[in-house]
This record gives C-alpha cells, structure tokens and sequence, in this order.
C-alpha cells in the first residue's frame, strides 16, 4: 500500500509501508525520527519507506555541533542558501535540495541488533538497483568523499552516489539516505566552506549526481525500483 503526502503534517500516523512525499516539508527530519518511534512503538507496518525531495539543506551531525568552527560552517550555509539543520542520524555534513531524492527507510528490529547488517543489506539493495538502471554502481567508500563510510554506493569506484547513515532507538532503526539528480556545483561549494571551517577534508571531485552517471534515469525511475525492492 501507498500513502501519498503532500506537506509533512500528513506524514503520521500512518498506516501503510510506502509515504510519497509530493514536496519539502518544513519538518522532514523531525518527521522521520516520528516514524521510527512509530514503528518502535508497534503502530503499523514493520518496515516502511518513506520517499522524498528535500529542501536546500546542509544536514550536520551532532558530533559537528560540538566542534570549532560550527558556527562559521553555519553562516556559510546560510550565505549559500542552505538551511543548517542537524539531522538525526550519524556521519559528516551532507547537502541536497530539491533536485535530490531522500529516502528513510524504517524497520522494526530486536534490541542489540548490529548496525551494520542493515548497512550492507541496503547498500547491496541500492546497488543492485541502480545497476538495473544502468548505472555502474557498487559498495564501498571513495576516498576523499563526503560524509565518509563503508557502505557508500559510488559510480565507477570514483565517485560517491548515494550515502547512508542511521540511527537506533529500542525496537527500531532508521537508515537515511540522500542521491543527487542535477548539478552538483552548490553541493560543492556549501561541503567545502562548511568541511573547511570544521577542519575536515574532503575531496570536491568527489560528488557524483545520477545527471552525470545516467542523464536518461529520472527521479521517479529511482523512486519506484527502490519501493520495488526495498518493500517486499
């Protein structure tokens, strides 16, 4: 089943395994901590998807809110166009807007389960369907990315593609991740002010959008091989 959402405030309760969101929500990170709590609390599906494009945003972890230069990152973001938010799960800053698809998918699990089994599960998903697409695809880090981590999907083993991260409350867990569809020079720009200010090093050339890897997939086409096979 498929539940459509227009505006974040429809997001929850939710009884379904797919949300469709049409457009930005002004809440869209403090949405999908909602529905992990949901699904942790047992109130509907098991295992559920949520799709959507974000708004211009540079999502910071909480580990970066604690470190000199914060707040020059934060202005920098600001300068550029970018809401500064801290998002609920793990990893380095990311950036997207609206050009980009988010994902959250959400499942219910058993207390203590180990983290990366759904890492490598959903990366290998996530391969396997961009790679139904056409895309060279595979798993695995590119040195120099942003948001560094094990179980990135890169093209060609150059570029970075897709990144997830997640997060564990008792009976649930969420994983999150961002794939950029157009131009990716403001990703650039926001990543290499707010990485600088933070001390971190990252690698610009790095950033890889699907308008480069595969200009004739769209956002859609994404969007429905990952229900397919990421909701059984």
């Amino acid at each position: 089943m498929t539940t459509p959402a227009g505006s974040a405030d429809r997001l929850v309760p939710i009884r379904g395994d797919v949300i469709r969101q049409a457009s930005p929500g002004a809440d869209d990170l403090e949405q999908s901590v909602a529905l992990l709590r949901q699904v942790a609390s047992g109130d509907g599906s098991e295992r559920l998807l949520r799709l959507y494009p974000p708004a211009p945003t540079l999502a910071l972890t909480r580990r970066e809110s604690l470190m000199p230069g914060y707040d020059i990152a934060v202005a920098a973001a600001e300068r550029l166009g970018f809401t500064p938010a801290i998002r609920p799960t793990g990893g380095r800053a990311a950036a997207y807007d609206e050009t980009c698809l988010v994902f959250d998918l959400v499942e219910r699990e058993e207390s203590h389960a180990d983290p990366t089994a759904l890492f490598a599960q959903a990366g290998g998903t996530i391969v396997d369907v961009l790679r139904g697409l056409g895309v060279d695809a595979r798993l695995g880090e590119v040195p120099g990315e942003y948001c560094p981590g094990e179980y990135s999907i890169n093209a060609r083993g150059a570029v970075k593609l897709v990144g997830t991260s997640q997060r564990g409350v008792r009976g649930a867990r969420l994983l999150s991740g961002m794939l950029a569809f157009g131009p990716v020079d403001r990703f650039v720009s926001v990543l290499t002010e707010a990485n600088a200010a933070l001390g971190l090093a990252w690698d610009p050339q790095t950033f890889g959008s699907l308008l480069t890897e595969a200009p004739s997939v769209a956002r859609e086409d994404v969007a429905e091989a990952l229900v397919a096979a990421l909701i059984a």
